[in-house]
């Protein structure tokens, strides 16, 4: 499972990442702090959460929610009404 905890978190950090630099224009290193630093991305670390049944452009827009509201919840892909 950590293997692939690894490839899963590579995967999406390099596909997020590069969403919100075409997006927001930052620095690719101010992008990877902005995410990594993040609450979407505690969970996307959080096993139990199972985060992998979300595409990367969920996660994005899970992440945006966050900078907007301050709440990765806030997403629509989480809402439940």
């Amino acid at each position: 499972m950590k293997e692939f905890m690894a490839l899963f978190l590579d995967y999406y950090d390099k596909e997020i990442i590069k969403m919100i630099v075409e997006k927001y224009n930052y620095s690719y290193m101010g992008a990877l702090k902005k995410f990594l630093s993040s609450k979407t991305y505690k969970m996307l670390r959080n096993i139990e959460l199972e985060m992998w049944d979300f595409g990367y452009p969920a996660i994005f827009d899970m992440w945006e929610c966050e900078q907007i509201t301050g709440s990765p919840l806030s997403s629509s892909y989480l809402r439940t009404n």
